[in-house]
């Protein structure tokens, strides 16, 4: 049987660097490793669940059976991390009103909205404190700065691709991007986080050194896999010095 896996493949970086951040801020413990594979079938449920609110009513039973495959093992998986720290539910509440923002866009048929993108990458965020807070049972200054840092990081990404690929003839936002990779280092040291400043360093250099090149979609997308993984180790050296 094939699996029925989202399309959005930036989505992977999201889902993986905010989370184990967010551990290693707070403390990896065992009860992590059920929490991440109980979080990634749910990010897995969301995809065809979202998909519902289309108004393709002939995949609707497809997208359903996909939705209980994934779901029914996600919410097991995270009955350990419920178990251990049952306060952590208030994190999923919190992560309620941002799925009904990515289902109205689903169903309009508008998922790359700018905004839409900013809600799913908050999700990511939460998820990344909750991670945290399992060890902890409360937020730390590391977990702040992985949620703000992570979602400041992932929003400049967003605003890359669409420079290369959507909106590669827009001087709006061709400024926007170079704008905001710009101010990112310069705030963080401003605010006394040099070590995190470095971190979005390699981010400001491919703004500018890769616009307007005429690379694929795939080199686009491997590109921001490589930047994503030296922002996880830059930010994650830093945390444990």
């Amino acid at each position: 049987m094939k699996l029925f896996l989202p399309k959005q493949h930036g989505a992977w970086a999201m889902l993986f660097i905010p989370f184990w951040l967010g551990g290693f801020s707070g403390g990896l413990i065992w009860q992590h490793v059920p929490f991440f594979f109980g979080w990634l079938l749910l990010y897995l449920a969301t995809y065809p669940a979202l998909l519902l609110f289309k108004k393709k009513k002939n995949k609707a039973s497809l997208y359903t059976k996909w939705t209980i495959i994934y779901m029914v093992p996600a919410l097991l998986l995270l009955l350990v991390p419920l178990v251990t720290r049952p306060t952590i539910i208030y994190f999923g509440f919190v992560m309620i009103p941002f799925f009904i923002l990515n289902a109205y866009y689903s169903s309009i048929n508008n998922e790359r909205a700018l905004l839409n993108d900013i809600s799913a990458i908050i999700v990511f965020g939460i998820a990344g404190l909750a991670s945290s807070f399992l060890t902890l049972g409360e937020l730390n200054e590391y977990s702040i700065i992985v949620f703000i840092s992570t979602v400041l990081f992932f929003l400049g990404s967003t605003f890359y691709v669409k420079t290369m690929i959507r909106e590669k003839k827009s001087k709006l936002y061709k400024g926007i991007s170079w704008g905001y990779h710009s101010l990112l280092p310069i705030m963080w040291i401003v605010s006394g986080f040099s070590w995190v400043a470095l971190a979005f360093i390699p981010s400001l250099l491919r703004a500018i050194y890769c616009y307007g090149k005429p690379y694929s979609v795939k080199k686009v997308g491997i590109l921001e896999i490589v930047n994503a993984v030296l922002f996880f180790i830059i930010l994650l050296i830093a945390m444990m010095i």
